[in-house]
């Protein structure tokens, strides 16, 4: 079979029980359609069944099945990595539980286990999952490249067994790898009824001879192990990359991006079934309008392309993302987009109406807020933050002006136009540049080395927001500006928050510890920080001073020196008054 946009593979499959009485063996391979094939890539999957047991079979159909469903159900946003191991996790504990409630409780050999390897290709990688003894080759001229690893252990030579399996313990050791492929690859998929019995040669030969049938390819393989002697089931998989997607992935955004931009509208006017009441906001960066669905009288926020960007294809591809990506957050502290229930005939974004004001301008109205009022509103931004990192997305913009405060106090992020999705950038990884798309004085250092970020980034830009609220300031100034290499990093300087304001000493340890400029030296998560802004840390409740030389080792040895000098100059000075 062969996909005739983006990427496209052919496929060449077959499987026979050979001498044995049944087939333990299972396969799969899905080509889903856009936009899945460009948002979670081709899927091909083989397991085998362990000979000692009666119930194997069911083992590997039910995982190999389980895979090629549950995989593409799992979010988009998510990584190949992150998906494929949900999926398989899952279906490890399934197998498990059934083999614990079978009469085979405590026998492993003889309950629901299988060997497993999956190969998933996106956009221009492809990923390998594997455990047990299936194998993965790449074809190299007229050599096979084994790319996997028996996870079998030998203790003599007649006798082995398996040391991993799905199934055959609670958790799952899995073996994961991923690596760039290139139009011509060839990769081949067997359970050992075949490799141990037809040699590269042959494999090769049948490659050649039946490149444009893969099936025959696979079933002349599988009969030619049969002819020498195989004694299990025989199972052949043959992927070859017959084209790598080189542009924008297709079908991501439907039929949005063939939407027209709009004009900017009046108050009062029609516009595209909404009555538009005011703007509400303008920057270089969008426009947004207050107005009224036509039918249900609902107020709705609408967000316009800004004008003065609309020939940047970068900018126009972020702004097509961030209706995409609010679509797959749930929170009460996330911005909601509108269901679609009406045809558009232009491209903007219709959320729900935010009655309130911006985090700026309620730290404007609150320039000393008390703590816990504090504490509060960081809880609900950390909570919006933490439901972007679960679907594996950084906000990487986090400030006060794209956080809203409504009337009942409840704090919204509302701006993903800086968003970043593992899942998409994995399926256009040529469009990943260096540009910084955060605000200055919140963002992470990190991104000013070209390190990429983290969620331990959002965390320090949701502390810097924290710090601010506290005392007023920036607890780095205007250092962070001024980043060009790791030595500007190590120079930054952070102002304790309790220096001139009512802040906690173990709350100042807090805010120190998410702005350290590593972020390994950081909180772990999200959580642990905003714990430490309710619960002292007894490590920051230490109130003896730490010493120079290990506050800031390049000042003690300054001091050191210039100490010295003037020892030397006392010295010299007496012994020339002699």
């Amino acid at each position: 079979m062969t996909m005739t946009r983006g990427l496209q593979i052919s496929v060449g499959q077959h499987s026979d029980k050979g001498r044995k009485p049944i087939n333990q063996d299972f396969h799969g391979v899905l080509v889903p359609d856009e936009p899945m094939l460009s948002l979670k890539g081709i899927a091909a999957v083989l397991a085998d069944g362990i000979s000692s047991s009666t119930v194997s079979q069911i083992a590997s159909e039910s995982a190999v099945k389980s895979f090629l469903m549950d995989y593409y159900c799992t979010s988009e946003s998510w990584t190949v990595k992150t998906s494929a191991r949900r999926v398989l996790d899952a279906t490890n504990s399934w197998l498990h539980a059934q083999t614990r409630k079978s009469q085979y409780a405590y026998d492993r050999d003889k309950g629901y286990v299988c060997t497993l390897s999956a190969m998933v290709i996106k956009a221009s990688t492809a990923h390998i999952f594997h455990v047990g003894d299936c194998r993965v080759y790449r074809v190299a001229g007229k050599a096979l490249e084994q790319l996997t690893d028996d996870h079998r252990i030998i203790v003599s030579s007649e006798q082995t067994y398996l040391g991993r399996a799905l199934g055959i313990n609670p958790q799952l050791e899995i073996d994961y790898q991923s690596f760039e492929i290139e139009t011509g690859d060839t990769f081949l998929l067997a359970t050992d009824g075949a490799y141990e019995f037809v040699d590269a040669r042959f494999v090769t030969s049948a490659l050649s001879e039946h490149a444009a049938e893969l099936d025959g390819a696979a079933k002349a393989i599988v009969e030619e192990a049969y002819r020498r002697g195989s004694d299990d089931n025989i199972t052949v998989q043959i992927l070859r990359i017959d084209a790598v997607p080189q542009r924008e992935p297709a079908g991501i955004f439907n039929q949005t991006s063939q939407l027209p931009l709009p004009p900017l509208p009046e108050p009062r006017a029609v516009f595209d079934g909404y009555r538009i009441v005011r703007e509400i906001h303008a920057s270089s960066r969008s426009h947004i309008y207050l107005a009224v669905d036509a039918v249900t009288e609902e107020p709705v926020a609408l967000k316009l392309p800004s004008i003065d960007l609309r020939d940047n294809a970068a900018y126009l591809k972020r702004f097509l993302m961030e209706e995409w990506i609010a679509r797959r957050i749930d929170s009460p502290h996330v911005l909601k987009p509108l269901s679609q229930s009406k045809r558009r005939g232009y491209l903007y974004v219709a959320t729900e109406f935010v009655e309130g004001q911006t985090l700026r301008q309620w730290m404007t109205d609150n320039p000393r807020p008390d703590l816990e009022t504090v504490r509060g509103l960081v809880e609900q931004i950390a909570a919006g933050l933490r439901a972007f990192h679960r679907m594996e997305m950084l906000h990487q913009d986090l400030r006060p002006d794209n956080i809203l405060i409504d009337k009942t106090g409840t704090a919204k992020i509302i701006d993903f136009g800086s968003v970043k999705v593992a899942g998409v950038a994995e399926a256009a990884p040529q469009d990943e540049t260096d540009e910084i798309l955060g605000t200055v004085q919140y963002t992470a250092p990190e991104y000013f080395l070209g390190q990429g970020g983290s969620p331990r980034s959002d965390m320090f830009s949701l502390a810097v927001i924290c710090y601010q609220m506290l005392t007023g300031k920036l607890p780095y100034g205007t250092q962070i500006a001024r980043i060009r290499r790791k030595a500007d990093v190590r120079r930054l300087k952070y102002r304790p928050a309790d220096d001139d304001s009512n802040v906690p000493a173990w709350v100042d340890g807090a805010l120190r510890r998410a702005l350290h400029p590593d972020p390994y030296k950081r909180h772990e998560d999200l959580s642990e920080f905003v714990f430490e802004l309710r619960t002292p840390n007894p490590a920051y409740l230490d109130t003896r001073i730490t010493p120079l030389l290990e506050r800031s080792p390049l000042m003690f040895w300054k001091l050191t020196t210039a100490a010295l000098a003037c020892v030397v100059v006392v010295l010299l000075a007496m012994l020339h008054a002699r």
